[in-house]
């Protein structure tokens, strides 16, 4: 797990440092995803939507017990949070219908890139990138060959950046209004 964690190798700049969560950080993320949340969905969706999307994101404390997902600190200040997952749940919290607990088969199944937030006043700084990277590579570890998730409107065009391409779109209505999200996908390289 320690090579997954040198922040040289994952992009980050001086003073940020990715590692991964316990169950002490919970607090400092539900309150960095609410934040998230209200402030990067703008120009995205309108109030409703956002309010709604409350519903159907969030925090899946499952990924903590599983060791798979990731805090990203400036000092001592949570700035960035996501993961990977090998269950089959694609979204949502603790809170949201249709959550899965089965374990993927890495013969069959892509793994699953979860709950990414940033701190708004952190943006472009690399944090998600980084994030992103230490995903892949614990889930390539793991033995799969490819990943997905579901995306908001806001993140899509970060993850087209990385690689990651549209593969459906839909809308989630947990919340009462039409949220539109996209399943995105991306092929992982073969390790050596």
């Amino acid at each position: 797990m320690n090579e997954i964690l040198r922040n040289e190798e994952m992009g980050l700049s001086d003073g940020l440092m990715l590692r991964v969560a316990g169950s002490g950080d919970i607090p400092a993320i539900r309150t960095l995803q609410a934040l998230s949340i209200a402030i990067l969905q703008r120009g995205y969706l309108d109030d409703a939507q956002i309010e709604a999307s409350r519903v159907s994101m969030g925090l899946d404390t499952q990924l903590i017990d599983d060791g798979t997902y990731f805090c990203v600190f400036d000092d001592e200040t949570l700035v960035g949070c996501g993961g990977w997952s090998n269950r089959a749940t694609l979204y949502g919290g603790d809170h949201s219908a249709g959550r899965s607990a089965r374990k993927l088969d890495p013969a069959t199944d892509r793994a699953r890139i979860r709950a990414m937030y940033t701190h708004p006043d952190h943006a472009r700084r690399g944090i998600g990138r980084s994030i992103l990277m230490a995903s892949e590579f614990a889930a390539r570890n793991h033995g799969f060959k490819a990943l997905e998730m579901a995306s908001t409107e806001a993140g899509r065009p970060f993850y087209e950046r990385c690689g990651y391409a549209v593969e459906n779109s839909f809308f989630d209505h947990n919340g009462g209004v039409a949220v539109p999200l996209y399943t995105m996908v991306k092929a992982l390289t073969p390790v050596d």
